[in-house]
C-alpha cells in the first residue's frame, strides 16, 4: 500500500481523499494556489505545498509545479480527484515516468476513453448497444448528410474530444447540417485540438443513467448499481440519485451487466463510470468517465463501499476485493450540488461566506469545503459543497432532502439551493418522469410564471 499520496486537487474532493487516506493509514500532501492558503484541504493534510498563483493554469493545471511537489515531498502516488488533471493522459504518463503511481486508469485507457470515437469502438467490441449514426468521424458535408439520413433526423453533431456538454449541436434537418458542419469542425479543432466530429441519432427526451464500475486490471470487474443524473442544466448535473428510479428490473439488470462487461473486456483498473442514455425500454452507450465522479457519494450511501478507498487499493495493485454478489444496495440516496451561483441565471457568485450551518440528523451527509468566513474563490469551479441524504426509500430520501435544504445556511453568497428545492417538489421529480433537458425547459416557464 502507498505510504504518502499527493492530492492534485482542491476543495471538497481533496478533503474526501484525505479522509479516505486517514482510514488507510496513508499520509497526505495537499497542493494549493496562493489564495487557497487557508483552505481546509491545506489545514487537514499532513503536508502542503504552494504551487502557484490564483489562475488554475499557473497552479492546479501547472504540471511541472505539481510534479515538483511530488518530488520534493517524496509522495509515492498521486490522486487527481476530478477535474483539473484527472483525465490528462500526459500528466498520468509523467507521474509514472517518475516511478510514482497515478491513482486512476492506465495511460492507454485515458487515451481510449478520452476520445468518444475510440470509447464507442470499445463499447461496440464489448457488445454494448450504440445509437445509430456515423460510427466514426465524418470528414465532409456529403458524408455527414449520408450518416444523418441513415440515422434519421434529428441528429446530434458531436466533437470526438468533447465533454461536459461541450462540442455538441442538435441538427433538425439537412439544410441546417449543411450550414453548421464545417463550423462545428472548426470549433472542435479550436477547443479540443482535433476537428473530428461524428453524428448520432438525437433522442428528444432521454434519461441519463450511469453505472458505477470498478476493475482490477486483470479482467475482474464489478458494478455497484445505477445512478440517475438526468436533472441537469446546460449539461451540468445538479441533482443525482441512486439507484436510478423508475427502471424496470430487467432493464436495470441489462444496463448494469453491460457496464460490468465493458470493464472486464478492456481490463480496466480502478473505478470508473459507464454512462448511458435511456429511452423507454432501450438504452445506449454514451461514454466512460475514467475517474471518480462528483456524485459518487450516493453510491457509497446505498452500498456501504468507500469508493475512494477502493480506488486507491486497486491502483496499488490489489485484486478486486469484492465479488458481484457481495454488493448489496439498500435504501435510496439523493445528492444536490451546492454551487456558488445565482439559482436561476446560473451566474457565478463567489465571495465571503458570512454565515454557515450544516443540517444534521440520521441519513444526512455533507461533503463541503466551506465554512463561516471562508472565501469562495472566483478562479475555479463553483461547486462549494455537496448535500447527500439517504432514506429507506426514494420518497423518504426526497422528504429528508427538503428538510435538509431548509436547515442549511450559506450566507454571503448566492447558491443553487432554492432552485433545487423547487425541482424536488415538481411532479416530474416526484414521479421520476424527468429527462435530461427538463431543467432547461422548466426554468424559463417557472420564471415567467
Amino acid at each position: 500500500m502507498f505510504k504518502k499520496i499527493l492530492i492534485a486537487n482542491r476543495g471538497e474532493i481533496a478533503l474526501r481523499i484525505i479522509r479516505a487516506c486517514r482510514e488507510l493509514g496513508i499520509r497526505t500532501v495537499a497542493v494549493y494556489s496562493q489564495p487557497d492558503a487557508n483552505s481546509l484541504h491545506v489545514r487537514f493534510a499532513d503536508e502542503a505545498v504552494c504551487i502557484g498563483p490564483a489562475q488554475a493554469t499557473q497552479s492546479y493545471l501547472n504540471q511541472p509545479a505539481v510534479l515538483s511537489a511530488v518530488d520534493i515531498t517524496g509522495a509515492d502516488a498521486v490522486h487527481p480527484g476530478y477535474g483539473f488533471l484527472a483525465e490528462n493522459a500526459n500528466f498520468a504518463q509523467a507521474v509514472r515516468a517518475m516511478g510514482r503511481s497515478f491513482i486512476g486508469p492506465s495511460v492507454e485507457h485515458l487515451h481510449q476513453f478520452g476520445d468518444k470515437l475510440s470509447a464507442k469502438e470499445a463499447a461496440r467490441s464489448a457488445g454494448l448497444p450504440l445509437l445509430e449514426g456515423s460510427g466514426g468521424a465524418v470528414e465532409s458535408v456529403p458524408e455527414a448528410i449520408a450518416a444523418a439520413e441513415k440515422a434519421g433526423y434529428p441528429v446530434i453533431l458531436k466533437a470526438a474530444g468533447g465533454g461536459g456538454g461541450k462540442g455538441m449541436r442538435v441538427v433538425e434537418d439537412r439544410a441546417t447540417l449543411e450550414r453548421v458542419f464545417e463550423v462545428a469542425q472548426a470549433e472542435s479543432a479550436a477547443a479540443f485540438g482535433s476537428k473530428d466530429v461524428f453524428i448520432e441519432r438525437f433522442l428528444r427526451r432521454p434519461r441519463h443513467v450511469e453505472v458505477q464500475v470498478a476493475g482490477d486490471g486483470r479482467g475482474g470487474g464489478i458494478h455497484l448499481g445505477t445512478r440517475d443524473c438526468s436533472m441537469q442544466r446546460r449539461h451540468q448535473k445538479i441533482i443525482e440519485e441512486a439507484p436510478a428510479p423508475n427502471l424496470a428490473p430487467a432493464l436495470r439488470e441489462r444496463i448494469q451487466e453491460a457496464a460490468a462487461t465493458l470493464v472486464r473486456t478492456v481490463k480496466y483498473q480502478t473505478v470508473a463510470t459507464a454512462e448511458f442514455l435511456v429511452d423507454g425500454d432501450d438504452f445506449f452507450f454514451l461514454e466512460v468517465n475514467p475517474r471518480i465522479q462528483v456524485e459518487h457519494p450516493v453510491t457509497e450511501e446505498i452500498t456501504g463501499v468507500d469508493l475512494i478507498q477502493l480506488q486507491i487499493r486497486l491502483a496499488a495493485g490489489e485484486v478486486m476485493p469484492y465479488r458481484q454478489e457481495e454488493i448489496k444496495q439498500e435504501g435510496h440516496a439523493i445528492e444536490i450540488r451546492v454551487n456558488a451561483e445565482d439559482p436561476f441565471s446560473f451566474l457565478p457568485s463567489p465571495g465571503l461566506v458570512t454565515g454557515y450551518h450544516e443540517p444534521g440528523g440520521p441519513g444526512i451527509r455533507i461533503d463541503s469545503a466551506i465554512h463561516e468566513q471562508a472565501m469562495v474563490q472566483p478562479f475555479y469551479d463553483s461547486l462549494a459543497a455537496k448535500l447527500i441524504v439517504r432514506g429507506r426509500d426514494r420518497e423518504h430520501a426526497r422528504t429528508r432532502m427538503l428538510w435538509a435544504i431548509d436547515e442549511m445556511v450559506v450566507d454571503g453568497i448566492r447558491t443553487t439551493l432554492p432552485l433545487q428545492k423547487l425541482l424536488l417538489e415538481t411532479p416530474e421529480f416526484v414521479e421520476a418522469t424527468f429527462w435530461t433537458r427538463f431543467v432547461d425547459e422548466w426554468v424559463p416557464r417557472h420564471r415567467k410564471g
